[in-house]
Parts: structure tokens; sequence; C-alpha cells
């Protein structure tokens, strides 16, 4: 993935060759700069491994549409085409050695038929190539994330839908604050999850333009179709201005990022799962624990804590592109060779650690008797109470003063009439019906009468789940049109190329 010194103009470097075109520093450097202790330091051909069938994908879209503006020959595109194929089967440990991948391919095109493989390359850069390589893959690998964020979501609809009145302890600042249930609590992940879908859909739209033709930086003469080569690799449109097309990476930036924040989501999941295993609240499945070489009474929930971790290499991974893009002058620069890796990174981590949420949450057992028995504990009901007396006339800062000094002996109806004597000077029924208290200060209770938008009660979930399952099947419908439309462009890209060779 480096930058371009060769000619776009289709003529090869006036180096001397072995008759077929090919030489042994590849097709791109004179001698001047083939060798040297920083030739290994300048070489991505083994990360390049990754863009290998996207490079010859796009080698044979550019061959196709140069046949068609008759620019090269037929026979040459079919011969070039043939030896592609040819490449492809042998696979990329069997590239000849060369600065990068598209480099390598052209050598061995080159060394299969000769200097018309040169032609390969007619009225384009490595910059626009390696640009367009990139976007054709990360698409695939940001379609595998958003596939796995779907599973997470249809986890986590599952479970609220099994658990819409299993009645849980709800935590401010990891505190007893007021009861809820698991499937308010799922639904609030599914939520999240939700957007970070759209983000990374959002970003798919951005990543899914195509820059060849951009060739170096400012064009062609070639009488070129870069809507062509664009359609015949399945992209959307073209990115327009050709220095724009071979430089930037923004969409690689907005990708990472959007990977962090799903990250960070996916951190917040795990450590509440890992806090609910270790009170009693929920048993992980043994495929999403582990247990300790010394100590074989423990069953950690190692998995989650992986998964928590991740978000750090996320972040470091935004932080790393971040600086590597900042200041960069237009056009192409070295540095982006080494941008890319941390899109690559993160989108591998993000994706498996999703995948792996996703199966410990469907596989996980909630301990619904235990949920219970927590959900009332710290007096977490108070502000049921509070809402009671403040709907029976008190002011609610009045309301708060009195439930907050019940809290302080005890939190049951005996302290609160204590402490309705000590505040109101009157006893407690004089503002509200005693069975009216008791039902306040039972977390089922409280839950039920939480029927406001978003809210736990049961109702309320019902709604939300409802809402979930709508977006999920929307998402679900455009993940399988995007790999659809894809898969199309390969087959009409296959077909286009069998009628050469």
């Amino acid at each position: 993935m480096t930058e371009e010194s060769a000619q776009d103009d289709g003529s090869e470097p006036a180096v001397e060759t072995d008759g077929s075109g090919a030489t042994d520093e590849g097709v791109v450097r004179r001698d001047r700069f083939s060798g040297g202790p920083a030739r290994s330091f300048l070489s991505s051909l083994a990360a390049d491994e990754r863009i290998f069938e996207a490079d010859l994908e796009v080698d044979r879209a550019h061959t196709v549409m140069l046949a068609e503006q008759g620019i090269i020959e037929d026979d040459v595109a079919g011969q070039i085409l043939t030896a592609l194929d040819a490449i492809e089967v042998d696979g990329h440990g069997s590239l000849p050695d060369g600065e990068d991948v598209h480099e390598a391919i052209e050598t061995a095109v080159i060394e299969r038929i000769g200097a018309e493989g040169g032609k390969m390359h007619t009225a384009r850069s490595r910059n626009d190539e390696v640009a367009t390589c990139i976007r054709y893959r990360l698409r695939e690998d940001v379609l595998e994330a958003i596939e796995t964020t779907l599973a997470l979501r249809e986890s986590l609809v599952a479970v609220a839908d099994a658990h819409a009145e299993t009645i849980m302890p709800g935590y401010t600042h990891l505190q007893p604050a007021q009861p809820t249930t698991v499937a308010h609590w799922a639904l609030a992940y599914e939520g999240a999850v939700r957007r970070d879908t759209a983000r990374l859909l959002e970003a798919y739209d951005r990543i899914n333009e195509s820059p060849l033709g951009g060739a170096a930086f400012a064009g062609t003469t070639f009488d070129i179709d870069r809507e062509r080569t664009a359609e015949l690799l399945g992209f959307e449109g073209v990115v327009e201005n050709s220095m724009d097309a071979s430089s930037s990476r923004d969409f690689l930036l907005e990708t990472t990022q959007a990977l962090s924040t799903h990250a960070t989501t996916l951190s917040g999941l795990a450590e509440d799962v890992v806090i609910f295993a270790n009170r009693g609240f929920v048993d992980l499945s043994d495929d999403y624990s582990s247990t300790s070489s010394i100590m074989p009474q423990k069953k950690n929930p190692d998995t989650l804590e992986l998964v928590r971790a991740v978000a750090g290499d996320a972040a470091g991974g935004v932080q790393g592109l971040t600086t590597t893009l900042k200041g960069l002058p237009r056009a192409y620069n070295r540095d982006l060779q080494r941008a890319t890796a941390h899109a690559w990174e993160t989108v591998d981590a993000v994706t498996e650690a999703s995948e792996v949420a996703a199966g410990a949450v469907a596989t996980a057992d909630w301990n619904e008797e235990t949920l219970a028995a927590e959900a009332g504990e710290g007096f977490s009901t108070a502000t049921g109470v509070a809402d009671l007396l403040a709907a029976n006339g008190l002011p609610f800062r009045t309301a708060h003063e009195l439930v907050a000094l019940a809290a302080e002996n005890g939190g049951d109806y005996d302290a609160l009439e204590a402490a309705a004597r000590d505040v109101l000077g009157e006893p407690l029924e004089s503002l509200v019906d005693s069975d009216a208290v008791e039902e306040a200060l039972d977390p089922a209770a409280s839950v039920a009468s939480r029927d406001s938008q978003g809210g736990p009660a049961p109702e309320a979930v019902a709604d939300q789940l409802e809402a979930a399952r709508d977006a999920l099947a929307t998402d679900e419908e455009t993940l399988e049109e995007t790999d659809a439309a894809l898969e199309a462009a390969h087959e009409d890209l296959r077909e286009e190329v069998n009628g050469y060779v």
C-alpha cells in the first residue's frame, strides 16, 4: 500500500528486464531505489495479504473498463484477466517479492504474459488503487461487524421478552437506587447497540464510494469511465474530486470511531454482567467462563473481562489513526501506509468482542429469586413513596425530606409514620391510605406503577420491545439487501471477465 512512482500512462520504467518485462526489483522502483537497509521498512507486502483478493477484483474491474473504453486491446485484457485468475489460485504466498501487494501482483502478471501485462496499470496510480482496495475490503469487515451488533440486539430482545416481569435491583453509583426489571435493563443496552448499528451503517455508506480513477491525485489524460469501475465493484458512486479520492482516509477514522463507540457500549454491558455474576444475579454459561489454575471452585467471567478490555484497544486505534492523519498535506503521503492497520485491528477486535457478548447474553441464566430478594434492598422504593406523598398533595421536596428521614430509621412503614409526625406534626394516614403506602414499598408494585414511556412497567416494556423488534427487522433487511448488492456486483464482474478469458 504505497505511493505511486511509476508512470500512469501505461509505459513501464526504464529498467533492465529478463525479457518478460519483470525485474528482480519488481515493476515500479528503478535501480536507484531497489535496495538498501530501508527496503523492508518500506514494504507492506506481508500486511497486504488482507487486501489480496480486493486488489485482484480492482485489477479486474479496471482492466475490463480499459478494454471497454478501447484503451487496451481485448486480447491483452483477456491475457491480463487470465493471469489474474491464475494468481488468485496460487494465492498471496506465491507472489514475487515486492514493495506491496499491488506491485507484486503486477509483477506476477508480467512474469506470466510479458510486458503487455504492464498495460493493466494504464490510467491509474497505486494511490487510487490502494484506496479502492481498502474500501473494498473494509466494506466486508464493517458488514460483519454490523451483523454481530444485530445478533447482540437479538439476544437482548430475547432476554427482555423472557424477563418482562423479573424484578431486579437498579443502581446509580453502584448503590441500590430503584427496583427495575431484567427486561428494562436489557432494553437499555439494546437501544445503545441499536445506535451503534446505525453509526456503522452510516459509516458504510461513506466507505462505499469508489476512488478508482483519481490516479496519483490529478486524474488522467485517458478517457476512463469511473462510474463503470464503481459499478463493477459494487460501489454506490465515486469520490468526485481526484485529489480527495486518492488521499483522504476520513472513512477509516469514522469507521474506527464508530467501532470504538460500540466497544464502549460492550464494555459497559460486560461490566454490568461481571458485577451481576459476582452478586449471584446471573450465571454465565461455562462456554463463556473459565476456572482458576489453582482454585478449582472458581468460575470466572473471563470472556466478558476481555470484552471490557477491547474498549481500550479500540480507543487506542482511534488515537493512533487520528495522530497519523493529523496535519497530513494533500495529496498522498507514505504515512498512510501505517494508518490502515489501526482500522483492521480495531474492526477485528470489536467484531469478535461483539460476537462473544451476544453469545454470553443469550446463554446466561438469570436467578429470579435472588434478584427479587435484592430488589428492595437499601430502601430502593423510597422514590416511589415520595412520589405517592407528592401525588396526594405534599410538596415533593417536603416528601423527599420525610422519606429521607425514614430511610435513616429502617425505611419501613413504622419509620415513615414516625417521620411524618416529626416533619409534618401529624400521622401518615392523614395524607395517604396505609394500603397505598404498603403497595409503594413493594418492589413489584413499584415497578408496575412506573408505566411512563420507556419505563420498566410491563406494558411500557411491551411498547419498547415492539419498537426494538421493528428496528431490528429493518436493520436486518438493510444488511441482507447490502450483502445481496455486493454479491450481485461480484457476479456481474465475473461475467464480464469471462467474456475476455
